[in-house]
């Protein structure tokens, strides 16, 4: 049975499943999870951890938004909607979302998930450190980054 749940926690199961998607060191987790103080994790289980995103509060142009950060699933768990499921979930629970793609192909998945005002990444703000507001604008292979967004009702 497919369970969604928002924490706040985090354990050796999250870190695996990031490191598996990005390739980053545990190191490089812990410091990014240990030191975001606006932070929370949207997780979807079925049976075992299958699919996650980050939420990081932040300001686009002064309005309140959760930012989505490290949104992945396990490679033996994709094609089955996990990811599709979280955004929906996110969508249902929050307003105003907002993301940075990594690449072109996730520009379109993301639209076709009605993250559709392009937003310009120099009007995102964060209340956390410089070293973990760099963490947030990285791994954008687009030559030009922006951010896609959805605007509830």
């Amino acid at each position: 049975m497919v369970n969604i749940i928002e924490t706040k926690e985090y354990n050796d199961e999250h870190i695996a499943l990031w490191q598996q998607a990005f390739g980053d060191s545990r190191d490089d987790v812990l410091f990014f999870l240990e030191n975001t103080e606006h932070l929370s994790c949207l997780c979807l289980y079925d049976n075992n951890l299958c699919s996650m995103l980050f939420f990081v509060d932040c300001k686009v142009a002064e309005n309140n938004y959760k930012y989505i950060y490290a949104a992945c699933t396990d490679k033996s768990c994709r094609a089955n909607g996990y990811m599709s499921m979280l955004l929906n979930y996110a969508k249902m629970h929050y307003n105003n979302l907002v993301l940075i793609p990594a690449d072109a192909s996730l520009v379109n998945y993301y639209f076709e998930r009605n993250f559709d005002y392009k937003v310009d990444i120099n009007n995102i703000s964060f209340n956390e450190c410089n070293e973990i507001e760099e963490y947030l604008f990285e791994g954008c292979s687009l030559e030009n980054p922006f951010a896609l967004a959805y605007i509830g009702d």
